[in-house]
C-alpha cells in the first residue's frame, strides 16, 4: 500500500513540479468529463487548449482575458505574501470600474487624450479606496479580511447595479441597464490593428516586472512580507506589521481597479451589470498556481485566461453550460492542493510484510 512519509525539508522541486502534475490531473479529469457527457474528449480539449492560440486574433483575445487575471494576481501575491487574506479584489475591481466609468462619462467631442491616463488613475484610486476600507476596518476593529474583503464585493456590486439601472443609465439605450457607450478618446490605446489587446498587457507585464524587484531586491520587500508573518520578528527589526497590512490592501486595491478601469474603457466601453466576471476570484487561483512569483503568474494567467475562452467556445460549439469553465478553474485548484501534498511528504510503497511487522 502506498504510504505518505513526512520529508526532513520542504522539497524545491515539487513546489514548482506540483502545478505542473495538478494541470495533468486537471488534463485528465476534464478528459473523462467530456466523455461522460457524451462529447469527444480530442475537441473538448482541442477547445480548450488548441483554439485560443490558433490565430493572431485568438492569441490577442487571450491575452484580453489575461491581463485583468495577471494584473490582480500580482496585487493578491502582495497580500498572501505578507499573510493578509484579500478575497474581495471583485470588488475592489467593480469599484476601480466604476469610478473610471464615471471619469469616463465626463469626456465630450473636445476632450483630449489627457483622459485616458485619467481614466487609469481613476480606477487605481477607487480600488485603493475598496482595499483601504477593509485595511481600516481590520486595523481599527481588529475585523476579519476575509469576511470583510469578501462582503465588500456584494456592497461593490450593489453600487454599479444602482449606478447603471439608475443616475447613470443611458437615457437612449431603449431601457437596457447600461450607462452610454464612452467617447472614443477615452478608449485604451490598442496594440495592433484588428486586435482588442491594448496597452495594459504592457502595464501587467511592467507591473509583474516591478514586484519581482519589490519583493526580492528591496529591503521594503523584504520587510513587506515580514511584517506580515511574523509580526513580533518584525517588531523587533524595526518592521511595522501594520505598514505591511495596509501596503498589502492599497497594492491589491490599485492593482484590480486598474484591471477594472482597462476592462471598462477597453474591450467593454461602458458601464454594464455584467462588469463583475469573477476575474477578482480567479485570479485568486492565478496567484497560487503561480507560486506568488511573478513569472509563474504570467503562465498562470495565460492558463486561466484558456478556461475562460475554452468555456465560452464549448457553450457555442459543443453545447456544454458556460459553467465548465467554473469546474475546470475548480478542478485546478483542488488537484493543486492535492499535490501539493508532495511538497513536505513523499510517497512510499509499504509491503504487506513490512505492514505486518508493525502491526505486531
Amino acid at each position: 500500500m502506498l504510504k505518505l512519509e513526512p520529508r526532513p525539508q520542504a522539497s524545491r522541486w515539487w513546489s514548482y513540479g506540483s502545478p505542473l502534475l495538478a494541470l495533468a490531473f486537471t488534463v485528465l479529469i476534464g478528459i473523462a468529463l467530456f466523455a461522460a457527457l457524451g462529447k469527444d474528449p480530442v475537441r473538448g480539449l482541442q477547445v480548450f487548449f488548441w483554439e485560443p492560440v490558433r490565430s493572431p486574433y485568438a492569441l490577442g483575445e487571450l491575452m484580453v482575458k489575461a491581463t485583468p487575471l495577471l494584473l490582480i494576481a500580482l496585487g493578491l501575491a502582495v497580500c498572501f505574501r505578507s499573510n493578509v487574506w484579500n478575497i474581495g479584489a471583485e470588488g475592489q475591481f467593480v469599484i476601480g470600474a466604476v469610478v473610471a466609468g464615471g471619469v469616463a462619462l465626463l469626456a465630450d467631442k473636445s476632450t483630449g487624450p489627457w483622459i485616458v491616463p485619467a481614466v487609469l488613475l481613476a480606477g487605481v484610486v477607487g480600488g485603493m479606496a475598496w482595499g483601504g476600507l477593509t485595511a481600516l476596518l481590520r486595523d481599527r476593529f481588529n475585523a476579519n479580511e476575509i469576511l470583510v474583503s469578501l462582503m465588500l464585493v456584494y456592497v461593490a456590486t450593489l453600487v454599479l447595479g444602482y449606478l447603471v439601472y439608475g443616475p447613470w443609465k443611458d437615457p437612449m439605450g431603449y431601457n437596457f441597464p447600461q450607462t452610454k457607450t464612452f467617447e472614443k478618446v477615452t478608449q485604451i490605446p490598442r496594440l495592433m490593428q484588428g486586435s482588442r489587446m491594448n496597452i495594459g498587457l504592457l502595464l501587467a507585464l511592467a507591473g509583474a516586472g516591478a514586484l519581482w524587484v519589490f519583493l526580492f531586491r528591496t529591503r521594503a520587500g523584504f520587510a513587506q512580507q515580514v511584517g506580515g508573518l511574523a509580526p513580533a520578528a518584525a517588531r523587533y527589526a524595526g518592521f511595522s506589521s501594520r505598514r505591511a497590512l495596509w501596503t498589502a490592501l492599497l497594492v491589491s486595491g490599485g492593482a484590480a481597479g486598474l484591471a477594472g478601469a482597462l476592462e471598462v474603457a477597453g474591450p467593454i466601453g461602458q458601464l454594464t451589470p455584467y462588469v463583475p466576471a469573477g476575474y477578482g476570484f480567479a485570479a485568486i487561483i492565478v496567484a497560487f498556481v503561480g507560486r506568488l512569483h511573478p513569472v509563474g503568474m504570467v503562465f498562470s494567467a495565460i492558463l486561466m485566461s484558456m478556461f475562460y475562452i475554452g468555456g465560452e467556445l464549448a457553450q457555442s460549439r459543443l453545447g456544454l453550460p458556460k459553467s465548465l469553465t467554473g469546474v475546470f478553474q475548480g478542478l485546478l485548484l483542488f488537484t493543486l492542493l492535492a499535490c501539493d501534498t508532495l511538497i513536505a511528504y513523499r510517497v512510499r510503497w509499504v509491503g504487506s510484510s513490512n505492514i505486518a511487522m508493525g502491526g505486531k
